[in-house]
């Protein structure tokens, strides 16, 4: 069972910074991608940013410039720094890891931690 835990998020003004870390633990042979998610209300889940083994990182539209993902060497964690906050940046952001584990593949979500640009 692989479990992956997020921490960081809560309430910041416009133009604003935050940092999201994310950990994935439990046996892991070997991670294919590790990135984040986020769902604002009312709308479906889309991706932020996430880092493939091998292929480099990948960001939506609306963050590239501002949001930067990077990846703990030998470790399976992930932290995304976010630059100069939008009001619509706010939304539950969620943690994927994907992977291998013995004998099988994994697809893990975390919990999910809030973040709310507002002034």
């Amino acid at each position: 069972q692989v479990q992956v835990v997020e921490s960081g998020g809560g309430l910041v003004q416009p133009g604003g910074s935050l940092r999201l870390s994310c950990a994935a633990s439990g046996t892991i042979l070997g991670m294919n991608a590790m990135g984040w998610y986020r769902q604002a209300p009312g709308k479906e889940r889309e991706l932020v940013a996430i880092l493939n083994n091998g292929a480099g990182t990948d960001y939506a539209d609306s963050v590239k410039g501002r949001f930067t993902l990077s990846r703990d060497n030998g470790k399976n964690t992930v932290v995304l720094q976010m630059n100069n906050l939008k009001p619509d940046d706010t939304a539950v952001y969620y943690c994927n890891a994907k992977g291998r584990q013995v004998g099988k593949n994994f697809d893990a979500w975390g919990q999910g931690t809030l973040v709310t640009v507002s002034s």
